[in-house]
């Protein structure tokens, strides 16, 4: 690619303009200008990148660690941490990412610091001097139209990269003197806060592209301009010493929460990642999805789906997982018979679907922990099983798609065992990983009070006794290599060999899911002794493997090994350029959110463009999140959506009876967020797998899409029914959760893809969508039969009370003022206490309350108690109370779904008989 070729977002988009397909160099620098940047100058200056790459990662895991509360120095607040963090993205963004030279980049990269200064100068209230805010504006501009050549770093961008770090800094090293001063800034604040957001927003442009720039940059104007904006979004609008305490001075904005995430979990987790593909587990996924899956029907797609739900475990970018593994697995898939389009349209699918998947999930479970107020642990939970179910829904559409096409999988070494021998061996394996688990589990219960402060050394010791078995399983096999996927395949890699060649990777996610879920560890520190043992790993496998091989050359290993590791912690930081931007330019959107009130506005638009019909809320919801996800990287997606969208659902809901916990929204919201790097026209994983496979990239898009509507389905389902996240859900009753939908999922992949057992009709389509629809949501039929509330007159609330088992739940329908004095209704639930009467009962929930004959108007509600956890406050009004009654089990609804489904199946089959009979 040549230099004056568009970076970031863009480049993804240019490569896949070109079709044909890229060789493994043009995608490498596909990869690079999205994610890592693609300035890699040589000598003294690529050196200094590099060591600004190290430094970042030690510090991060330095700060990580519980050294320096250990040793006493090297202690640093949040606010110091993300100061640091974001100087370091910045100098590095500015040093990897060169400015974009087509007319359009250049156009924005000009118009957005001319559009800032006018607002910076129009905000300039209360004697604050305006003769230097065009100065900074001027000088960025005259660096981006002077160019940035792609093999060097010239002066002026050395400038902008350190300016932009000590803009960050200025946090760290004024932090005693600003902390005196909140609220109050001085022309000091002023022009490092102008300097620091112009700088954040060009260094966003380059590494981001264009999207998150102008959403960015419209919030600013909408902050400053407030008064000129339309009747139902217009505010009184915020001048420049607001804008600054709010946006830079404090940690409301820019340095507010989504940027401390990055700080503190994120990155680590982004290291471990890095780490742990350089040591090459990255191609271990893909050799292993192949050798187990390879040989099916349409084989190759199926281990695409596989290898990057794995990749995706731990990734933090669709199009960094789209290339990875689809520079291996979309030429196979089109060996087999898929098209350019359908290749393509696999991978994206997949790999989009890696961010939904726990335990990462594009950095957006840590940002949620944060947003949602719940234990790491309780996100993980909810988001398990609609990313599985995801996953096997979408083998299931590439096993389809082989089927309609006749497809044969690649042909295996050997012949596969005969079945009996195959379930044997199976159930042997499975039976040995659970003894295993059960004995490692048990065994750590053991040692924490037998060996007190030791028991963390002792229980390294155990691990690595148990790295250095399995690298000594690994050593009897041969190395795995990436093959060439343009070359003839004769055979398929055995399962065995292929499993048993790196079965050492999986010991570090191990150690990280046994410290966020059974320790119960914080995520960053989980990540970094996580990371930790994967440094261990990568320094060591080299030598201890030529050792246990016999080759000798173990200095040589020794050496190679700890150029792994700096690779690896290289590539972490660089990784880590775009996510560390993202997070702060997403805070600039969250604090004008939050300063401008503009949340409720857009309730307001939503509730009158539904109507208060709670699906229409739902779909508007969906649209606008996919509309502000377009071209935006995973995290930064989260926050804008989280920011803007969920506490519309919340708010709305409650106003029109539909009450889920806060975790499903915001799941909901993430969900069509992520589903924005599929859709055309902006879908950027789509380009990207364009660019790989020779395609079309909006003919790619609009396939994955139709792929991904099981991912879009799975948001409206579990919003109506919270048990598909797991919920107040026990064991037993999660693990029927988990088959039922997985079997509903796979009927609704049938009916969206027109192929069940054999083609279907029209009418067996919609008889599949009514099936999976009945087995996802029971209790919609059951509701109907037997409605599970029973309508009561506010003034019966006592009876009610009395009625119900203490802990059971009334609903009231309430209605008064909001903070603002405006008129609201909306729903509560209100959870019954203890006590002999139905009056004592809602006493004991903190209800106090005055009927005046009909009507029922609470007179107090105690603090802190149940009935304010609901909402509820003095002088509203309940209108109606809901009393639950007991109903018939909505699992009966199964009955008529799985006689209707047996019916088709008949169809079907019957149909398929008559062909085979006919071409005999």
């Amino acid at each position: 690619m040549s230099d004056d070729k568009q970076f970031g977002a863009a480049a993804v988009e240019n490569a896949a303009a070109g079709k044909g397909g890229l060789n493994q160099e043009e995608l490498d620098e596909l990869v690079a200008s999205s994610d890592t940047g693609g300035r890699s100058p040589s000598g003294g200056v690529g050196k200094f990148m590099v060591a600004v790459a190290l430094i970042w990662s030690l510090f991060q895991l330095w700060i990580a660690s519980p050294f320096p509360f250990m040793f006493g120095f090297g202690v640093f607040n949040d606010t110091e941490a993300r100061s640091f963090h974001l100087a370091f993205a910045l100098l590095l963004a500015f040093t990897a990412y060169p400015a974009a030279r087509t007319p359009a980049q250049l156009g924005l990269g000009v118009g957005v610091p001319i559009v800032l200064t006018f607002l910076f100068i129009y905000g300039s209230k209360e004697g604050v001097p305006i003769w230097w805010i065009p100065i900074p504006a001027v000088a960025l501009i005259g660096a981006i139209l002077l160019g940035s050549p792609k093999n060097r770093i010239p002066l002026w961008e050395w400038g902008l990269a350190v300016f932009g770090a000590l803009s960050a800094l200025y946090l760290y090293f004024f932090y005693d003197a600003i902390a005196g001063r909140v609220g109050a800034p001085i022309l000091q604040d002023y022009v490092v806060a102008v300097i620091g957001i112009l700088l954040l927003l060009e260094a966003t442009r380059r590494a981001l592209g264009p999207a998150l720039m102008i959403v960015a940059t419209v919030f600013l104007v909408y902050t400053f301009l407030g008064t000129m904006m339309p009747g139902i979004i217009a505010h009184k609008g915020n001048n420049l010493s607001e804008v600054v305490n709010h946006q830079w001075i404090t940690t409301e904005g820019v340095f507010g929460i989504a940027l401390g995430v990055s700080t503190s979990f994120v990155f680590l987790f982004v290291l471990f990642g890095s780490l742990l593909d350089k040591a090459g587990a990255g191609n271990y996924f893909i050799q292993v999805a192949f050798s187990l899956m390879g040989h099916m029907r349409g084989g190759p797609a199926k281990a695409a789906v596989v290898s990057s739900a794995m990749t995706g475990l731990i990734s933090g970018s669709s199009i960094a997982n789209v290339v990875t593994t689809g520079t291996f697995t979309i030429p196979l898939m089109k060996r087999v018979g898929f098209s350019s389009e359908k290749a393509g349209a696999v991978e994206v699918a997949s790999s989009v679907n890696g961010q939904i998947m726990p335990p990462v999930m594009g950095a957006a479970a840590f940002l949620m922990v944060e947003y949602v107020g719940i234990p790491y642990f309780e996100v993980v939970k909810a988001a398990f099983v609609p990313a599985v179910i995801s996953y096997i829904a979408l083998v299931y559409i590439v096993h389809l798609e082989a089927m309609k096409a006749g497809m044969e999988g690649l042909p295996r070494a050997v012949e596969p065992k005969p079945l009996v021998a195959w379930l044997i061996s199976t159930s042997f394996m499975i039976a040995a990983i659970c003894a295993l688990s059960f004995a490692v589990y048990f065994l750590m219960g053991w040692m924490r009070p037998a060996f007190g402060d030791a028991a963390s050394y002792v229980v390294f010791a155990c691990l690595v006794a148990v790295y250095i078995g399995l690298l000594w399983v690994a050593s009897r096999e041969e190395p795995l290599k990436m093959e060439d996927p343009n070359a003839p395949v004769t055979s398929l890699p055995l399962p065995g060999p292929t499993v048993r060649s790196g079965l050492h990777y999986i010991l570090p996610v191990v150690v990280l899911i046994w410290a966020l879920m059974i320790d119960r560890l914080s995520p960053g520190l989980s990540a970094f002794w996580a990371a930790s043992f994967m440094i261990f790993i990568l320094v060591t496998q080299r030598p201890l493997m030529a050792l246990l091989r016999g080759e000798g050359k173990v200095a040589a290993a020794v050496s190679a090994g700890f150029a792994d590791l700096m690779e690896g912690l290289v590539a972490g930081a660089r990784n880590m350029i775009g996510i560390g931007i993202a997070t702060a330019t997403a805070g600039i959107i969250v604090g004008a959110v939050s300063q401008t009130g503009v949340g409720s506005a857009l309730a307001d638009v939503v509730e009158v463009l539904s109507g208060g019909n709670i699906m229409a809320i739902l779909l508007l919801t969906a649209v606008l999140s996919l509309i502000l996800g377009m071209g935006l990287p995973t995290t930064a997606n989260y926050i804008v959506v989280s920011a803007l969208l969920a506490p519309v659902i919340v708010t709305l809901g409650q106003q029109n009876g539909l009450i889920v916990p806060l975790i499903a929204v915001h799941l909901f919201v993430f969900y069509f967020g992520i589903m924005a790097d599929v859709t055309p026209p902006v879908g950027l994983a789509s380009f990207a797998a364009a660019a790989v496979s020779g395609g079309d990239p909006i003919r790619t898009g609009v396939v994955a899409f139709f792929y991904s509507l099981r991912t879009a389905a799975l948001p409206f389902l579990f919003i109506f029914n919270t048990d598909l996240l797991l919920i107040n859900v026990g064991w037993g009753q999660g693990i029927l959760v988990f088959i039922v939908a997985t079997i509903a999922m796979l009927l609704f992949a049938a009916a969206t893809q027109g192929w069940f057992l054999v083609r279907s009709r029209f009418y067996e389509t919609i008889a599949l969508l009514l099936i999976a629809f009945t087995l996802f949501r029971p209790g919609f039929w059951m509701d109907r039969i037997a409605p599970p509330f029973e309508d009561l007159p506010p003034a019966q609330i006592e009876q009610a009370a009395m009625d119900i088992e203490v802990g059971e739940t009334l609903r009231l329908r309430v209605s008064g003022l909001n903070a603002v004095g405006d008129p609201v209704t909306f729903s509560a639930l209100l959870p019954v206490g203890e006590g002999e009467t139905g009056a004592d009962r809602l006493i004991a929930s903190g209800l106090e309350y005055v009927v005046n004959g009909d009507e029922v108007i609470i007179d107090n509600v105690t603090f802190g108690s149940a009935a304010a956890e609901a909402g509820l406050d003095w002088d509203q009004e309940i209108d109606l109370v809901r009393k639950p009654v007991s109903q018939p089990s909505r699992y009966f609804m199964f009955i008529p779904a799985l006689i209707l489904l047996a019916l088709v199946v008949m169809l079907q089959r019957g149909r398929a008989e008559r062909r085979q009979t006919a071409a005999a």
